[in-house]
């Protein structure tokens, strides 16, 4: 990272994500559940939150009732980060049938026209308008042909839709497709490896009010900062976390160190020295420009997340704050 200003006071308030407690986790953490084929992403999220007794729960990106896999549920605070989750890339695992006999050498070769930049219409049923969007498939590597069916790998953008691409893919082949199977092994950083069953986080969570024991349940816990893991950071000096928390935009003075090549309007996580966030921010300069001024607003407060007195009112600082334009 770049060091904006190296005699920055050292931080001696906040508290490492790693060092909260379990209660602090579940009212500003993310949870990985394997959402099982039958229920909605609806009513899956809903049996989660009366397994851990939140008030405030929310899903990153619906899966269909037929589909399985990584379904990110964002506990109290996170709930205003699902849309980082929502827009971050996925990869699934599929089963296709061809409706016709084709070549294993033929399937492989036409499977693999559809990775890179793709043409897609959303299906009929979808949530979305009906008109034709680009989406990016970053890999797509056929696993198995066994006679009609194909087993393959998809990384994809968010919004891709695999039903489709299985139609187009038959299309292509002259013969015809469709999804048989569907599973979502990754959303974002969030892999099928840390996800769970809605049986395991309940037992996690009796065990831990019935007996103290609370391991089981924090080795599912992520603390909501995972979330902005995509997005550029900025370390905010601890005398500017205060005046954040109220809403205030982030001056230059305010910095401490971000990270290079952040770009003007990029959206970007504030973070304090211990990788708490604090919120994300709308860069009004670029990294450039940050290093080689001395005064002025470096960036507009989209969203805070830490609440006011985590860290002192130091607002009579005034060479760490500014009220300028």
């Amino acid at each position: 990272m770049l060091i904006k200003d190296p005699d920055a006071p050292v931080d001696r308030w906040g508290k490492r994500p790693s060092d909260r407690t379990t209660g602090e986790l579940l009212s500003f953490g993310v949870i990985a559940l394997d959402k099982p084929s039958g229920p909605t992403s609806h009513q899956a999220t809903a049996w989660a939150r009366d397994a851990l007794h939140v008030s405030r729960i929310g899903h990153g990106g619906t899966l269909d009732p037929y589909v399985s896999g990584v379904l990110p549920l964002c506990l109290g605070k996170a709930v205003r980060l699902t849309d980082l989750v929502l827009s971050s890339d996925k990869q699934y695992v599929c089963t296709m049938r061809l409706r016709g006999d084709r070549d294993e050498a033929k399937v492989r070769e036409v499977l693999g026209r559809f990775q890179g930049r793709i043409y897609q219409m959303p299906p009929v049923r979808s949530s979305v308008k009906r008109q034709l969007r680009i989406r990016n498939v970053s890999s797509l590597d056929v696993l198995e042909v066994d006679g009609r069916d194909v087993l393959f790998r998809a990384d994809c953008d968010a919004g891709t839709y695999i039903r489709t691409l299985c139609t187009d893919a038959g299309e292509a082949l002259g013969c015809g497709a469709h999804m048989t199977g569907l599973r979502r092994t990754r959303s974002g950083c969030m892999t099928e490896d840390r996800a769970h069953t809605l049986q395991d986080i309940r037992d996690a969570y009796v065990l831990w009010q019935q007996n103290g024991r609370d391991s089981w349940l924090r080795s599912m816990l992520m603390p909501g900062e995972v979330l902005a893991n995509p997005l550029p950071k900025i370390i905010v000096k601890a005398t500017a976390v205060d005046a954040i928390c109220h809403g205030a935009d982030l001056s230059v003075k305010g910095i401490h160190m971000l990270d290079d090549g952040i770009r003007r309007n990029a959206l970007v996580a504030m973070m304090t020295a211990r990788g708490e966030l604090i919120g994300l921010c709308r860069m009004m300069m670029s990294s450039q420009k940050i290093m080689a001024s001395e005064s002025g607003v470096a960036a507009k407060t989209d969203r805070v997340i830490m609440e006011p007195g985590h860290y002192p009112r130091m607002w009579k600082y005034a060479t760490d704050l500014e009220t300028e334009d």
